[in-house]
């Protein structure tokens, strides 16, 4: 490893606090971040001027990403959904898609689009302590619909990303009882993954392995969550840089800004001190590396 970073400057977003502030993402269009507080069933955004807004919705919104018509695609808690985010904090929505095994407790967790615009995102059982290993992998795109599970038996779906050349698909899983992070090979003209194998074993590593993004060169960031870092891995697997952060609980990380060189990580406050400032903390750091622009859904 070439070395923690202790000193990069951090940026908070504001003073707020997420119960689990979620799926960070840039949408180079709106030149803004999105993300969500999951259990608030909030979606919030902050423009390049640093203005807030949020919008309520009706259910749980676990997941988003930024789609071709300026709307939103979300996994949620009953399935796939576009949304439209209207003035004073109205959503509109509209169900495009439940798959037959989103059962009573559960919902959609992490999500994002591939490189040619295909929104994947997976299921998992809320209550983790249950250690129900039914959750499983989707893909919904505008030609073919939802796709029957492509990954199953997770316990917590967690960890998607693509590489540069969108090739390598990476999804992990982060409940304590597993902790693994897998890449597959990926068909991008099918959008298809295979050949899944182990890329890190984060058990070897602080924290376990939540959200994630992929840089320029192809190195994979995953937040250590419970572990309060960021950690950097090549794409060989390999430990190369971690970041310490402020808070406990990172969830997720996402590279945006005009330069891509910014990146935005939520974190999270349920079951986490009342007491710690920085709980649930949504932040900006520059890490002197580059990412990768986001292709929206249908794009």
């Amino acid at each position: 490893m070439s070395g923690e970073t202790r000193d990069i400057h951090l940026e908070r977003v504001s003073k707020g606090r997420s119960l689990v502030g979620e799926c960070p993402v840039w949408s180079a269009v709106q030149g803004a971040w999105y993300w969500v507080d999951i259990p608030a069933k909030t979606i919030w955004c902050l423009d390049f001027g640093g203005e807030l807004a949020s919008w309520s919705a009706s259910e749980m919104v676990a997941c988003i990403a930024p789609a071709a018509d300026g709307s939103i695609i979300a996994g949620m808690e009953t399935g796939i959904f576009r949304l439209q985010l209207g003035a004073g904090g109205t959503v509109g929505q509209e169900r495009l898609a439940t798959p037959s095994a989103l059962g009573e407790g559960m919902r959609f967790n992490d999500g994002r689009c591939d490189r040619q615009g295909r929104f994947w995102s997976g299921t998992m059982f809320m209550d983790m302590s249950a250690k129900r290993a039914i959750g499983q992998l989707y893909r919904y795109s505008l030609e073919g619909g939802l796709s029957e599970p492509v990954v199953s038996n997770l316990l917590t779906q967690n960890g998607l990303a693509f590489s540069p050349d969108g090739r390598t698909m990476y999804l992990s899983d982060s409940h304590p009882d597993s902790q693994q992070v897998w890449a597959f090979d990926y068909d991008t003209d099918t959008g298809t993954p295979s050949n899944q194998r182990l890329f890190v074993d984060m058990r070897s590593h602080p924290g376990r392995p939540d959200g994630a993004a992929v840089d320029a060169d192809g190195c994979y960031w995953t937040c250590g969550n419970d572990e309060g870092c960021i950690l950097r891995f090549t794409p060989e697997g390999k430990l190369d840089r971690k970041i310490d952060l402020p808070m406990a609980k990172p969830s997720m990380c996402s590279f945006g800004g005009p330069g891509l060189d910014t990146l935005l990580v939520t974190s999270i406050s349920a079951g986490q001190d009342p007491l710690d400032p920085w709980a649930g903390a949504t932040i900006l750091l520059r890490p002197g590396v580059q990412g990768v622009a986001e292709t929206p859904f249908g794009g």
